[in-house]
């Protein structure tokens, strides 16, 4: 049955998830498909930011570290995110960057390895996996030298046979930020601890867009970032998960005072706090940091459940409405079809794939491009619309069947892609 406009006005108005919009300041004129890579700004955090600005910081002063919370705000703040990825109290803690985590939890395995099977020295991940993760395991494992290394799959398919018995840590990425697709976090988990290594995950692509159960998988750690569908900010401070039977043996590698039992003790050796305490470093930016409250309170508001079936209704819609209208055009889908298989973004690939993005853009729908030849389209239940889908793909019908993304400026690439 051909899908209408009409179709997908009505289906906004009995969207359940529909009043959930107004909580965000979204340009007019706008069909934003770019959560996935930073999140909408929600209506809160300007005045947010002004009352840390003004009033914590500027009346305040240094008392607001104990008068407005500071000090324990990531621990608060992990806390409230816990149960959007299957955690628990004191399990989290929001603070430092995705790569910085990582490096911490990464490190971490390594050396419980090192105590427990000092013959594991390689880690295992996939050639699409995001760089920053491949970059920071490639430094490590230089850091460490004594043969550590990291070993690439090109496949899914190609994780078990290259688990064999140097297999320190695996380390991926839930939902690949490419194409989409998603692993069985229980399945691979349960296959990569079955091989004596331990599993690390990387959620930037699936917290707050795709339901989480790091506990009910029984994973060993996890990093994630806030600014993507979980609408911290630009730049916003990342998180650490660390499963409890692993909390009391943490080696930090990143000892600053922020993750000592005592900090303000000043003792000049480093004692790890007990717990989550441990995996912070060094003093945290209050006002980014603030932020990430904003964007957290909104899914108070609803639940995973309602989010992931809007996801699924979004991504299933925007998938066949290309097809329907975009048939005649060398336009591949790479995202996978397969619910259980598929994060809240859709990719297909177009030999000029950076150029029609840029032409979308510039009509007002924003999505963006990644190598090699992927228009990469993210949808965030928490404000997008069945009848943005609708128009989004009428535009990007006309863009290909006119050509107007063929002219010079929408081929010139910024520094940011």
């Amino acid at each position: 049955m051909t899908i209408t406009r009409p179709d997908c006005e009505q289906r906004d108005r009995d969207d359940p998830l529909g009043a959930l919009r107004q909580h965000f300041d979204l340009p007019e004129g706008v069909i934003y498909l770019d959560g996935n890579s930073l999140g909408a700004l929600p209506r809160q955090s300007a005045a947010r930011a002004q009352q840390v600005i003004t009033q914590e910081w500027g009346n305040g002063l240094i008392r607001s570290w104990n008068d407005a919370g500071w000090f324990a705000l990531p621990r608060r703040l992990g806390d409230q995110l816990a149960p959007l990825i299957g955690a628990g109290a004191n399990e989290v803690v929001v603070t430092d960057t995705t790569s910085s985590n990582l490096f911490k939890v990464l490190a971490a395995a390594l050396h419980h390895q090192k105590q427990h099977a000092p013959q594991r020295k390689i880690i295992v991940s996939e050639r699409s996996n995001f760089p920053t993760d491949l970059y920071i395991a490639q430094g490590l494992a230089n850091l460490l030298d004594d043969g550590y290394a990291l070993r690439l799959i090109d496949a899914p398919e190609e994780l078990p046979a290259a688990l064999r018995d140097d297999v320190a840590v695996a380390l991926l990425t839930h939902v690949n930020y490419r194409t989409g697709a998603m692993y069985d976090m229980a399945a691979q988990t349960s296959l990569i601890q079955a091989a004596g290594a331990l599993a690390i995950w990387d959620l930037s692509h699936s917290a707050g867009a795709v339901p989480v159960d790091l506990n009910g998988a029984g994973a060993d750690y996890a990093i994630g970032c806030t600014y993507k569908y979980l609408n911290g900010g630009p730049g916003a401070p990342a998180y650490v998960w660390v499963n409890p039977r692993h909390q009391a043996t943490f080696w930090q590698p990143l000892s600053g005072w922020w993750g000592h039992r005592q900090p303000f003790a000043m003792l000049p050796d480093y004692q790890p706090d007990e717990g989550i305490g441990r995996y912070l470093c060094g003093t945290q930016p209050m006002v980014s940091l603030a932020l990430v409250q904003c964007g957290l309170d909104i899914f108070g508001k609803t639940d995973m459940r309602a989010i992931r079936a809007k996801s699924l209704a979004l991504t299933d819609l925007f998938i066949e409405l290309v097809e329907q209208h975009c048939a005649d055009f060398p336009v591949t889908l790479v995202t996978p079809r397969a619910h259980d298989m598929r994060g809240s973004q859709v990719s297909f690939e177009h030999p000029q794939g950076f150029a029609i993005v840029q032409a979308l853009i510039a009509r007002g729908v924003i999505g963006d491009y990644r190598e090699p030849g992927i228009m990469r389209f993210g949808f965030t239940p928490l404000y997008t619309r069945f009848a943005d889908v609708w128009d989004a793909v009428a535009i990007l019908r006309e863009i290909l069947a006119t050509g107007s993304w063929d002219r010079p400026e929408f081929h010139r690439r910024g520094a940011v892609t």
